[in-house]
């Protein structure tokens, strides 16, 4: 099979691995920049156009689309949907993860475990605010942050008021989410393809930090599911309409909660600390569903 991989990083370690692998199992792989991408949207025949070519008929795309450049990214993902390559995750799907606001609230529809969650732009309570997800400590979000950045765990109320005032004032959209104190700065990255949980790590937070995420100095280990948080990961990609994400889970008192969904999960952390193939399992969910114009809407909202 010929399938390209639309990425900013050819020596980006989830890229390079996706591009072993694939030629491994004897696939045509190329690595496109995304950005470097140009489309005639009006044309009969929808193309896109790289380096001044046309780009050959793939039969499959992997988008690694990062969040700083989603917009132009999923329409990108959008035109190949047109011209009937299959897509490991479409661009709606895309779409839905990268909007923290929507993602949670399309996973409380289905009843998946989530944070006491409040969102306001300017509330005439602040007060209110913060008592309506159970009071301080509290985890205050901005909805365009990634990798822990633009995230602020407030000890106390009056804490959790200047944080909330002080992204107000700068015109900044806010998650409040109650603090889950149990989870002891450790969370679980449940990696999912087509449907399965393929393989997961428990990351615990640096010393003196409440953030997981490696990139801030967490330490990453193979964990066992139980059922339930199982489960919830398959549930939440489905709701998301995914076949190849990140599901982050924190363990509270009251069973397993979604902290969020990531449409493009780095590997290395998760190859590392289980020592399993996933990016060959990506090829081996691509071999089993390509076909052309196989690419549907899934998930709602």
């Amino acid at each position: 099979m010929r399938i390209a991989i639309l990425s900013r990083g050819e020596n980006l370690y989830s890229t390079r691995r996706l591009k072993e692998a694939g030629e491994a199992r004897g696939h045509q792989v190329d690595i496109i920049d995304t950005l470097h991408c140009y489309m005639d949207i009006t044309s009969s025949k929808p193309t896109v156009r790289y380096n001044g070519e046309v780009l050959p008929k793939y039969d499959a795309v992997i988008p690694r689309i990062g969040s700083s450049i989603t917009f132009y990214g999923t329409a990108v993902v959008r035109q190949f949907e047109m011209m009937g390559t299959f897509c490991v995750n479409e661009s709606v799907a895309i779409s839905r993860s990268r909007d923290k606001l929507r993602s949670l609230q399309l996973l409380s529809r289905k009843g998946i475990g989530l944070p006491r969650t409040g969102f306001a732009s300017k509330p005439d309570k602040i007060q209110d605010l913060i008592k309506n997800v159970g009071g301080a400590p509290l985890v205050i979000k901005l909805l365009e942050g990634t990798q822990g950045i633009g995230v602020v765990l407030a000890e106390t109320n009056k804490a959790a008021e200047s944080v909330i005032e002080a992204f107000m004032g700068l015109k900044a959209n806010i998650l409040v989410q109650e603090f889950i104190k149990e989870a002891g700065g450790a969370d679980i990255r449940c990696l999912v393809v087509g449907g399965k949980v393929v393989a997961a790590m428990k990351r615990q937070a640096a010393e003196g930090e409440f953030r997981s995420n490696l990139h801030r100095g967490g330490a990453a280990q193979l964990v066992r599911l139980s059922k339930e948080e199982r489960a919830t990961a398959v549930n939440a990609a489905k709701a998301m309409g995914l076949n190849l994400c990140g599901v982050d889970i924190l363990q509270s008192n009251n069973g397993p909660v979604v902290m969020e969904v990531n449409s493009s999960p780095g590997l290395e952390g998760i190859e590392t600390a289980t020592g399993k193939d996933v990016a060959g399992m990506v090829f081996e969910f691509i071999e089993k569903n390509a076909k052309p114009f196989a690419t549907k809407t899934r998930g709602k909202g």
